[in-house]
């Protein structure tokens, strides 16, 4: 009997989209371990293998390029326009090589986050395209207005062309989908015990004053490390490399750990808005801060969903950037929502994949 297969599509933006997806294809391998899973993404082999144990085959290719971006906040719409113009010229030689790599290694389905090329590749090649977001690449370039809307309108055909949408939370409504399935929060758990990692990385702080920042792959050119010195009693945790060396802050440079192993030791963590990290610290109950971004349409929609249903401070770009981080003397916000949220979308995903490519004849 043929084992079967899953090509696992990716959009190149951050690391964000790659490790919400990969949580999801590390639940199908260890629910269905014969399944052979294709990762198509540029992430690097290294934030693929954090996240899911077992053997995968990596292929790197960009079949969109989310965009591009200098830091997590600062962003090039000229550069990402000239870079889609060419995507869209090129669609076709895309379409033509993926299609053969497909029917080559003989894939049952499509599972995309959400580059919009894949339900092209997946028609021609005679197989089901599903997709899982919270939102679409339609939503962020539409919100730019003049020459993107033509962009908009064309990557919203493509993903009309989609089977089946996985609906994450915190989403836009993305009406160019025609079959939608609303799933509770994904992403990666824990794999360290607390103490292990208190003691592996000398944190002694009571868990109030141990502050997570994370600002995704992309890091943040300006965060204002030097705010730390107002807090000397308080130990913060980063993984930015290029990070100044201060008594306070913990520097996490082992790639087999990820900012949800140390969500558990912490009282809040500090991040740009992102599904990724909102998701992950609202599965665990740890609250939030972050600031607000105009200029990226997806960022309404995450700030509306962490308030709802987690603990949350939402602070301005000029308090984070040019204040002293008083706003750490402050509790949280409470949560609007009486009910949770459901965590159980890595689950209701995979269980649903295993379930059709173990039916595709």
């Amino acid at each position: 009997m043929k084992r079967p297969i899953l090509y696992v599509a990716i959009t190149n933006h951050g690391f964000g989209h790659a490790t919400r997806t990969a949580s999801v294809a590390a639940t199908i391998q260890k629910l269905c371990p014969d399944v052979l899973l294709i990762m198509v993404t540029t992430a690097p082999r290294w934030l693929l293998d954090s996240y899911i144990e077992g053997d995968f085959i990596h292929r790197p290719r960009a079949f969109d390029l989310g965009v591009v971006q200098a830091d997590s906040l600062t962003m090039d719409k000229a550069a990402t326009l000239e870079k889609l113009l060419y995507i869209k010229k090129q669609q076709n030689s895309l379409i033509a090589s993926e299609v053969n790599f497909i029917r080559q290694n003989r894939v049952d389905l499509i599972l995309a986050d959400i580059p919009f090329l894949a339900p092209l590749f997946a028609k021609a090649a005679d197989i089901p395209c599903w997709m899982m977001s919270n939102f679409g690449w339609d939503l962020i370039y539409r919100d730019w207005g003049s020459e993107f809307i033509a962009i908009a309108d064309w990557i919203g055909e493509c993903y009309s062309k989609c089977d089946r949408l996985f609906r994450l939370p915190f989403h836009e409504p993305m009406p160019a989908f025609q079959n939608i399935t609303d799933v509770g929060l994904t992403g990666g758990s824990p794999r360290y015990p607390a103490d292990e990692l208190r003691a592996n990385w000398r944190i002694t702080a009571l868990q109030d004053k141990t502050i997570l920042l994370t600002f995704g792959g992309l890091g943040l050119q300006q965060i204002p490390y030097e705010n730390l010195q107002h807090f000397p009693d308080w130990q913060f945790i980063t993984f930015d490399k290029s990070a100044p060396d201060l008594p306070n802050l913990v520097k996490i440079n082992d790639s087999k750990f990820r900012p949800v192993d140390f969500m558990p030791i912490c009282g809040r963590v500090v991040s740009k808005p992102g599904y990724g990290t909102f998701s992950e610290a609202t599965r665990l109950e740890i609250p939030m801060v972050t600031i607000p971004r105009d200029d990226f349409a997806e960022a309404s929609f995450l700030l509306e969903g962490i308030a709802n249903y987690n603990y949350h401070q939402i602070v301005t770009p000029a308090e984070f950037f040019a204040g002293d981080w008083n706003f750490l003397h402050e509790l949280p916000q409470a949560p609007k929502q009486p009910q949770g949220i459901a965590k159980d979308g890595n689950e209701a995903i995979a269980q649903a994949i295993i379930n059709q490519i173990r039916n595709r004849k």
